[in-house]
């Protein structure tokens, strides 16, 4: 394998649990680009985003390395999904209005990545990589959750994963620069869902494959008092950190 994989191993619970994109950034998008034909959804994951691009542009050709990714991603009629990297694809010149990455960035080659861009984008496309870091509940839950969960998982964390936490600001985007409008992921989420989702992590995993998942269930016990009644849903909400720029 030739590829940081660390997601494939629970790809029926990552497209479950992952939280949705606000249908804003969708929208911002299809604005900027030169036409609404057809977009790429690079490292498209359980194909979350793929489908809310296929709303905005005619077509939508989704990648993705994991063969078991792409074998949980959501169907939808005009996305095309296909196991393939980011760095080399069997897709023709300029044929993309938008090129776009979900919460995948941080794991590429940029360098034969954005070569790659430069070769699928129509002129004047639109490339827009985006992702999340840490949610926000309450003061009390969220104080709770970085002492019995963020501090425990944090040798386990990829190098990588700080690209994304620093909002993609180290990425050398060899395009000119957009900006979009300030957006946030929110969520109504019960506590099982959000437990689900924290699960996903792949710091969680390997925290669990090395310590065991004792650690998680002892969080859970600290945590269910600062949540309430664990059927009640909650606000969830998590900052959204794009990077936008014209293909010329």
């Amino acid at each position: 394998m030739t590829f940081t994989d660390l997601f494939s191993d629970r790809a029926q619970c990552y497209a479950a649990a992952r939280p949705r994109y606000p249908s804003a950034l969708f929208s911002s998008i299809v604005k900027l680009a030169p036409s609404a034909t057809c977009a790429w959804d690079c490292g498209t994951g359980n194909g979350q985003a793929a489908v809310s691009l296929a709303e905005h542009f005619g077509t939508v050709c989704a990648t993705d390395p994991s063969t078991e990714q792409i074998a949980n991603a959501v169907p939808a009629s005009n996305v095309h999904y296909s196991v393939q990297t980011a760095e080399s694809t069997s897709f023709s010149g300029q044929t993309f209005d938008a090129v776009c990455v979900a919460q995948a960035l941080h794991w590429f080659k940029f360098a034969d990545f954005f070569a790659e861009v430069k070769r699928v984008a129509k002129p004047g496309a639109i490339f827009c990589a985006w992702g999340y870091d840490w949610f926000r509940i309450s003061q009390d839950f969220d104080r709770a959750f970085q002492e019995s969960i963020l501090d425990v998982v944090a040798p386990f964390w990829a190098p990588q994963n700080s690209l994304l936490w620093r909002g993609y600001a180290d990425v050398p985007l060899p395009f000119e620069r957009i900006s979009l409008p300030t957006l946030q992921i929110e969520s109504h989420w019960n506590f099982y869902q959000l437990m689900a989702y924290v699960r996903t992590w792949s710091a969680v995993r390997r925290c669990e494959a090395s310590n065991g998942v004792g650690f998680l269930l002892a969080a859970e016990q600290c945590l269910a008092p600062h949540w309430g009644l664990p059927e009640v849903e909650r606000l969830v909400s998590m900052p959204l950190h794009t990077l936008a720029g014209r293909v010329s």
